[in-house]
């Protein structure tokens, strides 16, 4: 599958001051596909090392010498390992923390060799305090699920992707075409972004084998757990885990994960979930000024989950019953919510640590809430998520008043156009958002 952020390592692979690269993000996100699709078509081979699969080699990660460390590896591999020309893949890096301290070796001695490391779950390492972290010695980069371009990409749809590149205020949407996009969209939302579930539907679009790859990764998740947490730090992650997708898009509680745990030992397992990409904190902030974590309320939160088709399958719901007309309209303000939010993380910088804010303002008898803040170019614009094709915008012009925004932006059903400062997209138009707002700057 074809995947935006390649790019990204093909910046990387140029760059003359390059540092090893690391690559973050969760389980099955599709890391392992990406480096080895990359390295196919910009290296002349690939020195793979996964150490899960091969738990001896961390062995040879156990001495400071980059070079011995080198020439151990091209002996155990049958490969050389020449600069320029081989990548060396440190895959599942996280079961082997030493390699992890080795990549500012790598970068102090051996930084004409390129190499990339790539973990599930690394988070759960990196916090530990017997890691040395190469700190100033490694890049990152934060990958996420499909997004809904990479879907489309995925789907045999670029003229799809064509059509929404092509897309300005100027434009009319034929309905049959805005239909057509919706149908895709809806698929989205069911299916979600994780790769082998993609790969799965589109098999057989009219199977729902997809449903049971869903369950195996959330069942995977939860048996990783108990890999880097002890017996009742797992009992908690569980906790706060499966409770997750439920509690998407409203004020988090620890209250409503279980009365009987105290608070903070939620909170312990919430944090390290968020770490490890598995969940999101949306932040409470004033909107008042950049960045937005100077003014963050840390205690006033919501979560998005990873991905909205696991998030979906994770509260029990099957294809048959999430298409329903009379579901959608009762549960599309979630769903449609975990979808704006879960693309806008998708196409920020991937070198940023991901993170997401919204505005609530709580007086006496006036009560108001925007469901995301962001930045287009260097201005504060509200963002509000209508599922359905009506619902007021009371909040999003209050906050539009208020911060002397230029304009607000709303995502639904709705058709592109701009009418009294709101900026109104195509739900599907999530990632069109920096360019066609840009023009209104």
């Amino acid at each position: 599958m074809r995947r935006v952020i390649e790019k990204e390592l093909t910046t990387w692979k140029s760059k003359e001051s390059r540092m090893p690269l690391l690559i973050r993000g969760a389980r099955q996100v599709g890391k392992t596909h990406l480096v080895r699709d990359f390295a196919k078509s910009h290296f002349e081979n690939v020195a793979e090392v996964n150490f899960e699969a091969r738990p001896e080699l961390k062995k040879i990660f156990g001495i400071p010498d980059v070079g011995e460390i080198i020439r151990n590896l091209g002996l155990v591999l049958g490969t050389s390992l020449r600069p320029g020309s081989t990548l060396l893949f440190l895959d599942e890096i996280q079961e082997c923390p030493p390699a992890i301290t080795a990549l500012r070796y790598f970068y102090e001695n051996r930084a004409d060799l390129h190499v990339i490391g790539a973990g599930s779950l690394l988070e759960f390492v990196l916090s530990s305090d017997k890691l040395t972290m190469p700190v100033g010695r490694v890049e990152y980069l934060y990958l996420q699920p499909l997004t809904f371009r990479e879907f489309l990409m995925a789907c045999g749809r670029d003229d799809l992707n064509e059509f929404l590149d092509g897309l300005t205020l100027k434009t009319r949407v034929e309905g049959a075409v805005h239909e057509k996009v919706l149908e895709y969209f809806k698929s989205y939302l069911i299916v979600g972004g994780m790769p082998m579930t993609v790969q799965t539907y589109l098999r057989d679009t009219t199977s729902t084998e997809f449903q049971n790859i869903q369950l195996s990764l959330l069942q995977t998740y939860r048996d990783d757990f108990g890999k880097y947490a002890s017996r009742v730090k797992h009992e908690y992650l569980l906790k706060v885990f499966g409770t997750a997708p439920s509690m998407v898009g409203k004020i988090y509680k620890y209250a409503q994960v279980d009365r009987d745990v105290q608070s903070r030992e939620l909170k312990e397992a919430l944090n390290l979930l968020t770490r490890a990409g598995v969940i999101t904190k949306v932040l409470a902030t004033s909107g008042h000024g950049l960045p937005f974590i100077r003014d963050a309320r840390e205690k006033k939160f919501k979560i998005l989950f990873l991905d909205v088709g696991l998030m979906q399958r994770s509260c029990g719901l099957t294809a048959e019953i999430a298409t329903r007309e009379d579901f959608l309209a009762a549960n599309a303000g979630t769903v449609a919510e975990q979808f704006v939010g879960q693309q806008i993380l998708a196409t920020r910088n991937p070198r940023e640590t991901p993170e997401l804010f919204f505005w609530t303002r709580e007086k006496k008898n006036s009560q108001a809430k925007v469901d995301f803040l962001t930045v287009i170019g260097s201005q504060i614009v509200p963002v509000e998520v209508k599922a359905g094709k009506t619902g007021t915008l009371k909040s999003l012009k209050l906050f539009i008043g208020e911060h002397r925004s230029p304009f607000g932006i709303r995502f639904s059903r709705h058709p592109l156009s701009f009418h009294d400062r709101v900026l109104s997209l195509p739900i599907y138009a999530v990632e069109q958002t920096v360019r066609i707002a840009g023009t209104l700057l």
